[in-house]
C-alpha cells in the first residue's frame, strides 16, 4: 500500500520540491524465520522526517510501499519520483532473487515464488533504468537486501552490483547477505537500524558517506556481506560538500549535565581528514593494527579539544568498540561500549536509546568473551550498568548475573555464554 502523495513531477524549471520513495519489497525467509523484514525496515525509516533523509530542509513528498504484489506499481512510483526537481531519496529492502531461465536478477515482491519470478518481481534491470533516466538533482539510494542462493551468483564481484556502476548522478549505498546469513529476529536490521541512529544522534547531519561507514561499521553484518561502495573506494573518498542551494540540516546537539557541562561537539559531516572510512576500509580489510592505531591518534586530538565528556569524545569510544569487535578483542570492546554507555547515561538519562545500543553492544560482545580471566575482567562493569537501565527484556540482566557468578565459582563455570 502507499501512504503519502507523489509530487506532480516536472523538469529543471519548477520550484524544488525533494521526493522520499522507501520500498519494502518480499520479506527473506529460510525455514520459516525470517532473514530480513523489510515491512519493519520502512516503517521505522518512515518516522525520519524526510528532511533529514534527504540532507536538507525542502518541501518532500514520501511514499513508502509495501505488501505491493504488482511490478509495474513500483514502476511507476519509481518513475514518479525520478522526476522530482530536488533531491531524491530510494531506498529499497528485501529479497534478491533470480529468473532460473533468464539468470535476470529480480527484486521479489508479496507473493512471489520460484515458479513466478518474472512476472511478480521487479527486474533490477528495470530499477538501474529508471534511476540512470534521472540527469538532475542530488541522489541517494540506498539498499538493505538478502540474495537468495539463485541469486547470490549473479550481485557480481565484491563491492558491485550490476548497474551501479553506470548511474553516474547518483549516489549509492548498502549491504547485501548472502543466503547464510544468520537469522533475524523479525525487527529492523541492523544496517538499517544503523542509518536511522546516526541521522538521529549526530549533533549536525553527516553526510552520506559517513552515515554508510558509520551503519556499516556497527551493524555486526555477518561475514561475506557485500558492503556498496567496498572498502578500497570508501578509503579514497572526501566528505562531500552539500549540494548547491541545498545546506545540510543541523540537528540540535546532544544535550549535556548541568552545571558544568562539555564544549560543544566538533560537527560530524565537515570536517575533511575524518578518518572513519579510513577506519573502515582499514577493519574490513583485516588490518586491524593500523586501524586502532588510527582510532587512538585520532580519539586524543578530540580529547585534546573538545575534552573526554563531549559527544565526539564518546562517539570515538564508540567507534573504536566496534573496530574492537570487528578485530576480535571482544574484552576490550565490551569495556569501550560501557564507558560509552555510562558517559551517555549522564547526558541522557537511562530512557536514551543510544544508551540502550550501547548497553547492548557491551552484553554482545561479552558473551563473545571465551576467556574466563578476560570475561571476569569485564564482566563487573557491564553487569553494574545493565543495572542501571529499564532494559526491553530484563532476563538479559539475569543472565548477565548468573554468568558472572558461575564465572567467580570455577567449578561452575564450564559453559561461560549465556
Amino acid at each position: 500500500m502507499g501512504f503519502g502523495g507523489v509530487g506532480d513531477g516536472g523538469g529543471r524549471g519548477q520550484a524544488s520540491r525533494g521526493h522520499v520513495l522507501l520500498v519494502a519489497a518480499d520479506a527473506a525467509v529460510r525455514r520459516g524465520r525470517v532473514l530480513v523484514a523489510p515491512g519493519a525496515n520502512v516503517a521505522a525509516l518512515a518516522m525520519v522526517p524526510a528532511d533529514v533523509l534527504l540532507g536538507c530542509e525542502v518541501p518532500a513528498d514520501t511514499v513508502c510501499l509495501e505488501g505491493v504484489r504488482d511490478p509495474n506499481t513500483v514502476l511507476a512510483r519509481l518513475r514518479a519520483a525520478v522526476t522530482a526537481t530536488g533531491p531524491l531519496f530510494v531506498y529499497v529492502s528485501g529479497r534478491l532473487t533470480a529468473d532460473r531461465r533468464g539468470r535476470r536478477l529480480f527484486v521479489a515482491l508479496a507473493g512471489t515464488t520460484a515458479g513466478s519470478v518474472r512476472y511478480t518481481s521487479v527486474p533490477w534491470d528495470w530499477l538501474v533504468g529508471e534511476l540512470r533516466s534521472r540527469t538532475w538533482g542530488v541522489t541517494t539510494v540506498v539498499v538493505d537486501l538478502v540474495a537468495d542462493k539463485e541469486a547470490w551468483p549473479l550481485v557480481g564481484d565484491p563491492g558491485a552490483l550490476p548497474g551501479l556502476a553506470e548511474l553516474a548522478g547518483a549516489e549509492v549505498f548498502g549491504v547485501v547477505c548472502g543466503p547464510d546469513v544468520p537469522l533475524g529476529d523479525g525487527g529492523v536490521s541492523g544496517y538499517t537500524r544503523q542509518w536511522i541512529d546516526q541521522l538521529r544522534r549526530a549533533p549536525v547531519r553527516p553526510s552520506d558517506v559517513e552515515v554508510h561507514v558509520l551503519a556499516a561499521g556497527s551493524a555486526g553484518l555477518a561475514p561475506g556481506t557485500l558492503v556498496v561502495p567496498p572498502a578500497r573506494e570508501l578509503e579514497m573518498r572526501r566528505v562531500p560538500a552539500p549540494a548547491p542551494g541545498h545546506p545540510r540540516r543541523e540537528p540540535e546537539p546532544v544535550a549535556v549535565p548541568a552545571p558544568a557541562g562539555p564544549p560543544p561537539a566538533v560537527g560530524v559531516g565537515v570536517v575533511e581528514d575524518d578518518p572513519r572510512a579510513r577506519l573502515h576500509a582499514l577493519a574490513v580489510e583485516g588490518r586491524h593494527g593500523e586501524a586502532d592505531v588510527l582510532a587512538r591518534a585520532w580519539e586524543r586530538g578530540v580529547v585534546e579539544r573538545w575534552g573526554r565528556a563531549s559527544a565526539e569524545a564518546v562517539r570515538c569510544a564508540e567507534i573504536r568498540a566496534d573496530l574492537a569487535r570487528m578485530a576480535g578483542d571482544f574484552v576490550s570492546a565490551t569495556r569501550l561500549w560501557v564507558r560509552a554507555g555510562r558517559a551517555r547515561l549522564e547526558w541522557q538519562g537511562a530512557d536514551a536509546a543510544e544508551v540502550r545500543d550501547a548497553a547492548a553492544g557491551a552484553l554482545y560482545c561479552w558473551t563473545q568473551v571465551k576467556d574466563r580471566a578476560g570475561a571476569l575482567e569485564a564482566g563487573p562493569e557491564l553487569v553494574g550498568l545493565l543495572r542501571t537501565l529499564p532494559l526491553p527484556d530484563p532476563g538479559h540482566l539475569r543472565l548477565a548475573e548468573r554468568r558472572l557468578e558461575a564465572l567467580r565459582t570455577p567449578d561452575r563455570c564450564g559453559a561461560l555464554n549465556p
